[in-house]
């Protein structure tokens, strides 16, 4: 059997047609590294599909596989507990319409005495579809925010202070970039998409000057930090943890503190996720060196070693960890219960990273589940001419699968506990991931199958257990019929106005709109509106050596355009005022409006495919919050926002 295949027998799609039209075919070599990177899985003769899934409330049935004999008997299984049997003497087993919401395991066997166990995933049969009609959130890049009182970088009093300026305006919510763990120790390295941990907080959040046994910096320090048109993740990292280690120095001091109790409890309620990453933690401070490069005895998580290591010399630094995690956990569920209270429809919106660094916590603690050999990517597009490799390490389908996939289910849950609802980056990875082996250039991939059900299933298990709504950011190469089987399961589509034209670059009208989605002008991967509208975009893509995937006249063309769509609206001007007065007329049941472009900043967050050429994830908000209401049209904004503006008490 050849590489392809073999590939072609685990759903590896070796060849395709890019974003562009053209045909691609993936390397032999690539597709070598590919393979060995996979978890092998273990052939199925009774069942054609890895996974059986449920859903409440529909008839739902399953046919066994060519190879299996009649009658075949099945049993559904919790622990020693059996939930249901029964029998087929046709090869098809009618699924019973009361089985109870949850994953369990299947036993089969059939008149052969051949015997089989999979997993049976019985889920609602949509994710959490929200209780609000159309509203709109503000959306921020929380490092970026400025105050008077911050440390350099925005954290999660200024979150409660957008909250309430949010609300203030009539907004039903704030979203926000990713807030996963990075690496404390490489702060220059500071993108919320490339995370340490998808699992936990980026502690550089916390607003240390509300914990005991913390004294401020200088005046000299805060001042530089104040005036800093970028976040000095390296001076701020320095201070930060400086002073956190004094809070805890002052929390360990006061054993009999009545906040003891709660460190405990968050400590129990986590564990053993949190032990672990306190440890891992622990340890890569200790190696300064990638995880496969440790001791063979730590090059995998091990519960009862991390017990016996949190018995030694690393004790106090690992209960640090853990220490930090809580105070951000406080915080920030601080900040989501203060968006209730204003009685915010949403509340928080937080995005989720597609991948983890192949060197952090995620990867190390599921190994199985996490091929760190390999980079998600996408192909070339007219976006990025060239493709693109994220240098992230994603879920694979047989170690997902090997866990009852519930390492996808911890990392929903991670930003769910938090929010009302969540964007999954890229949701394409649910269905096809493009991976790319280290190495190797972006446009030599391949795209790997999920296994797409199953994930769709503990979405909508997780989205309805924490009320969370749950948007899938699904721009670029989408597959055919994507779109409409993530709408059947409830989950949200991403329109962004930027991309909605049709054949001849005209603007999409406000009936193209789906309800169940989020639009958007634009992300913090594109121009903000003034930039679009100034070609500052273009101009610094190519300073930089960048194909833009756009001329001018292009543009000019795409100005004219937008005129026309807002004047056939009704809508006078073309500012932003006027552009989020026709998103506000869509059905669309979110809407997001960027708070740099109603402060008319022109530099994007981001330009993808950049590293040191422009400081991405760095640049901080003109203003200090609380001058914002003062610096943009507050009744335009309410005025465009008509029909969506939430009552203000």
């Amino acid at each position: 059997m050849n590489l392809f295949t073999k590939a072609a027998g685990l759903g590896i799609q070796t060849e395709f047609i890019d974003g562009q039209g053209h045909r691609r075919v993936t390397d032999e070599a690539a597709l070598r590294i590919i393979l060995d990177a996979l978890p092998v899985e273990l052939p199925q003769r009774l069942l054609d599909q890895p996974v059986v899934v449920v859903r409440a409330g529909r008839p739902s049935r399953t046919a066994l596989g060519q190879a299996a004999t009649f009658p075949a008997r099945w049993k559904i299984v919790a622990g020693l507990k059996v939930i249901a049997e029964g029998h087929t003497r046709d090869g098809v087993i009618d699924w019973p319409a009361d089985l109870p919401i949850g994953s369990w395991r299947l036993n089969l066997t059939d008149a052969a005495s051949v015997t089989e166990e999979t997993l049976l995933i019985v889920t609602p049969p949509r994710a959490f579809d929200g209780d609000f009609d159309r509203c709109w959130l503000l959306a921020v890049q929380l490092y970026g925010v400025r105050s008077a009182r911050n440390w350099g970088i925005g954290d999660f009093t200024d979150l409660e202070d957008l909250i309430g300026l949010a609300a203030e305006l009539g907004a039903d919510g704030v979203g926000l970039n990713p807030l996963h763990a990075l690496f404390d120790d490489h702060p220059a390295d500071c993108s919320p998409y490339s995370p340490n941990s998808r699992l936990f907080l980026n502690p550089l959040y916390i607003d240390v000057a509300k914990l005991a046994g913390v004294t401020l910096p200088g005046a000299n320090a805060m001042a530089r930090l104040g005036r800093s048109e970028i976040v000095d993740y390296p001076a701020v990292a320095k201070l930060k943890w400086k002073a956190l280690r004094a809070a805890f120095a002052a929390f360990k001091a006061d054993p009999a503190a009545a906040s003891r109790q709660d460190f405990e409890q968050f400590r129990d309620e986590r564990a053993p996720l949190l032990s672990r990453f306190a440890c891992f933690e622990a340890l890569r401070h200790k190696f300064d060196t990638a995880w496969w490069e440790w001791p063979k005895q730590w090059r995998a998580p091990d519960d009862a070693a991390c017990a016996r290591l949190r018995e030694g010399p690393d004790a106090t630094e690992i209960e640090f960890v853990e220490f930090t995690q809580w105070i951000a956990d406080r915080q920030l569920s601080a900040c989501q219960t203060l968006a209730r209270k204003l009685g915010m429809k949403v509340g928080l919106y937080l995005d989720v990273a597609v991948g983890v660094q192949a060197g952090g916590f995620d990867a190390w603690n599921e190994q199985a589940a996490i091929s760190r050999f390999l980079s998600v990517g996408a192909p070339p597009d007219p976006l990025n001419t060239v493709g693109q490799n994220w240098g992230l390490a994603g879920f694979n389908a047989a170690g997902l699968k090997l866990k009852s996939f519930e390492p996808f289910r911890e990392m929903l849950r991670a930003s769910m506990r938090y929010a009302g609802a969540i964007r999954l980056d890229h949701v394409m990875g649910l269905k096809r991931l493009y991976l790319v082996p280290h190495g190797f250039a972006a446009d030599n991939g391949a795209y790997v199958q999920m296994p797409f059900e199953a994930l769709l299933a503990a979405t909508a298990q997780e989205s309805i257990a924490h009320r969370c709504v749950v948007i899938g950011e699904d721009l670029g190469t989408v597959p055919e019929g994507f779109r409409e089987e993530t709408a059947d399961w409830g989950i949200w589509s991403y329109q962004v106005m930027m991309f909605e034209r049709d054949e001849v670059s005209a603007f999409r009208g406000i009936d193209y709109y789906s309800a169940n989605a989020l639009v958007t002008f634009n992300t913090h991967d594109l121009s903000t509106y003034a930039g679009w509208r100034g070609f500052s975009d273009l101009k610094l893509k190519r300073s930089l050596g960048i194909d833009p995937g756009e001329s001018d006249d292009s543009r000019w063309h795409a100005l004219s355009m937008l005129n026309d769509i807002l004047r056939r609206h009704g809508i006078d001007g073309h500012d932003i005022y006027a552009v989020a007065g026709f998103l506000a007329r869509t059905k669309s049941r979110l809407l997001t409006i960027s708070l740099d472009d109603l402060l008319g900043v022109v530099d994007q967050a981001n330009i993808p495919g950049t590293r040191d050429e422009h400081p991405n994830w760095r640049r901080r908000l003109p203003l200090p919050i609380d001058q914002i209401s003062g610096a943009i049209d507050v009744s335009a904004l309410k005025t465009a926002m008509h029909g969506r503006t939430r009552a203000i008490t």
